[in-house]
């Protein structure tokens, strides 16, 4: 039967039922074990499965991933917590030289199936180095899974996909819509990794966007007059662009929204894409509403750096009259 949960509840359904399904999958992290993680995203499971599979580590980033990537060359499935994304660039050499490129480095022999979780994204008021939208970096790292989810369901349904993946895979959660919504959850539920979602259907314009930018987008798309189709890539790398070009070529119209910086924003290189694929089926150039290209400032400007509602409406409003 379908529960009602929120994001950090899938989270936790996710990982209690992959603990239980594969006795090779282990989670671990800063804070993971006693207390649950900072966000109680992995709260109970070291009661319900021992010390030796569900445990804390030691305040070292690099170690976390580095650790993990020896236990699945060793045939485990460890999933491991970075406290907050922004501290991940400590791994960032762990991830992309070698969690990345065992598989090419030993052609094709070794694999490293480890999905590293991260909460990721601004909105909660959190301190410097707390509110990073890295997913960019990440999807350039050639032979990472980047998956991103935007609802409950998404949530469940494609960690559990991701831990049983035979390759390293970045799992960031939407700190900011954590437990903003509940939705039924059906646990018995497939959903396909490298396939983005139609969120809605529409025929002006196509919004993409991704994780906590996904409820703003709706909000947007509510306050316009104008029928917007708005698609949920869900895995940023690999991209599902079949999906996106032939929504915008339906459209006419493209807006990318994201709360990354714009240069060199994963919104870029959608662009891009749309550009080469579909550039004779536009009505008026692709635009992009993001952050600003400045460091994520510190919680008494959150507001001015976020993308709301309103700015996405704006950049709807001058997309449709373009």
């Amino acid at each position: 039967m379908p529960e009602e949960m929120n994001i950090v509840e899938a989270v936790n359904a996710a990982l209690e039922d992959e603990l239980e399904n594969d006795g090779d999958v282990v989670v671990y992290g800063e804070d993971v074990g006693e207390d649950g993680g900072v966000f109680r995203a992995s709260e109970g499971l070291q009661d319900e499965f021992g010390r030796e599979r569900v445990f804390s580590s030691p305040l070292a980033e690099s170690g976390i991933v580095g650790t993990g990537i020896g236990m699945a060359l060793k045939g485990m499935r460890p999933v491991p917590e970075i406290q907050f994304s922004g501290f991940s660039y400590l791994a960032f050499h762990q991830i992309k030289e070698h969690a990345a490129r065992f598989r090419i480095r030993s052609r094709g022999d070794l694999e490293v199936p480890m999905t590293i979780r991260a909460p990721y994204g601004g909105g909660i008021s959190a301190l410097e180095h707390h509110q990073e939208s890295p997913e960019s970096f990440f999807a350039h790292a050639e032979g990472l899974h980047v998956v991103i989810p935007s609802t409950p369901q998404d949530t469940y349904s494609l960690l559990r996909k991701s831990i049983q993946l035979d390759d390293p895979v970045v799992f960031l959660e939407p700190k900011k819509t954590y437990r903003a919504f509940k939705e039924e959850v059906d646990r018995e539920k497939k959903v396909e990794l490298e396939k983005a979602r139609t969120v809605q259907e529409g025929e002006d314009a196509t919004l993409i966007t991704w994780g906590a930018m996904v409820p703003v987008a709706e909000e947007a798309a509510e306050k316009i007059d104008a029928d917007i189709e708005i698609v949920d890539p869900r895995t940023i790398y690999p991209t599902d662009f079949e999906t996106i070009i032939d929504s915008v070529k339906k459209t006419g119209r493209a807006m990318i929204l994201h709360e990354a910086p714009k240069t060199s924003g994963f919104g870029a290189e959608i662009a891009s894409r749309i550009n080469e694929e579909a550039i004779l089926n536009l009505e008026a150039p692709v635009k992009r509403v993001t952050g600003p290209d400045v460091p994520y400032p510190l919680y008494t400007l959150e507001d001015y750096y976020m993308p709301n509602a309103e700015r996405a409406l704006e950049g709807l409003e001058e997309l449709l009259e373009f």
